[in-house]
């Protein structure tokens, strides 16, 4: 039964027919789990608790940092350099104190997504990299459970709901990944900081009418946002299996969005091959203004556009290591190093944001 406050804090809830108090008891029975704390997983975690979806689980393991907060509502200025996690669960608690929030801080891998997936009975996928779809795509496949997809790029976005039970998965709209270069990241492309609003908390609404039962939602329909243009259009999304593999288990992600995975290397790798003395160039790709925030000491400073120019100042006979914030930029610099021939580059994986997280916590980043 619904508490005094319950009746309270969703009054506005109670009195809509289609939803009344027997939605509103399946919401406070209801569980979903948000993949992502960042952009889309901030609006979403927001009202999802707000309409007093039961129990909500987070699945990050980021910092806040000061370049997330134009977009990811649910951090202030005195979060920056908390976790994500820690800052997200009190401000969730501060507006929904009647609900659960549980908190999953590691990176979502093929060893635990399925055991972490199955308690909850919708998913949203807030994350911002073709691996982790695909990966949380395939666990909701295997588990038969609803995937409440969105992504986001500069000023467009895309929200759709993938259940293999009644509809297509994210396969089917997208059975092979593009080559990973050709994909900028927010850090590279930019991207204005309301449209993970929008775009969030449509999948927040498609969330609650999973759980409350209720509505149509956008199973088999690709909704496209146009921040720009103010419009919203629809595209049509049939099942079609027959376009890629069958989903029998979880593989390695990494390598199936991009075959040079193999040339990555950890910060812990690199660490480890630093300390012991290895002859490596380190090649740091980002702006001057993220250089200058914090760096790693030695590392040759050469921003991502200039490379092209200032190919003489690379050694063509030492092993690189491309270097950006998250490791997308790197990724693209390492590609074109070896367009020109460079044959010994690797990139970091993770970039300095996973450097300072698991090997140096003293370097700041940008």
């Amino acid at each position: 039964m619904l508490s005094p406050s319950e009746r309270a804090r969703y009054s506005r809830h109670l009195i809509l027919p289609e939803l009344g108090e027997a939605g509103q008891l399946r919401l406070k029975n209801g569980s979903v789990l948000v993949v992502g704390a960042g952009g889309l997983g901030s609006p979403a975690a927001i009202y999802l608790a707000a309409a007093g979806v039961g129990r909500i689980g987070l699945v990050d393991f980021d910092r806040v940092d000061a370049t997330n907060l134009h977009r990811q509502v649910l951090y202030g200025t005195s979060d920056v350099g908390r976790p994500k996690l820690e800052a997200a669960t009190a401000r969730l608690h501060d507006l929904n104190p009647e609900i659960a929030i549980e908190t999953h801080e590691t990176a979502l891998t093929s060893g635990n997504a399925l055991a972490i997936l199955a308690g909850y009975d919708v998913i949203v996928d807030g994350t911002d990299n073709f691996a982790t779809r695909y990966l949380v795509n395939d666990a909701c496949v295997l588990l038969r459970k609803p995937n409440v997809y969105g992504s986001i790029f500069r000023f467009e976005g895309q929200v759709s709901v993938f259940d293999e039970k009644n509809g297509p998965c994210y396969r089917c709209l997208y059975p092979t990944p593009p080559p990973p270069h050709l994909v900028p990241s927010c850090a590279e492309a930019g991207v204005l900081g309301v449209l993970p609003g929008v775009v969030g908390t449509i999948q927040a609404a498609e969330a609650i009418k999973l759980v409350a039962g209720i509505g149509d939602t956008l199973t088999g329909r690709l909704l496209l946002f146009d921040a720009l243009g103010m419009t919203f259009r629809e595209m049509k999304l049939r099942k079609n299996c027959s376009a890629h593999d069958p989903v029998t288990e979880l593989i390695d992600y990494e390598g199936f969005c991009d075959p040079m995975h193999k040339s990555n290397i950890t910060p812990k790798q690199l660490s480890e091959q630093l300390t012991n003395g290895g002859q490596v160039v380190l090649v740091d790709v980002r702006e001057t203004y993220e250089w200058d925030t914090g760096h790693i000491e030695g590392a040759l400073h050469i921003p991502m556009q200039q490379i092209p120019k200032r190919l003489t100042e690379i050694p063509r006979d030492r092993d690189l290591v491309t270097i950006c914030r998250s490791g997308s930029r790197s990724a693209h610099a390492q590609h074109y190093l070896l367009s020109q021939g460079f044959t010994r580059v690797k990139n970091l994986v993770g970039g300095m944001s996973a450097w300072s997280r698991e090997v140096d916590p003293s370097v700041r980043v940008a």
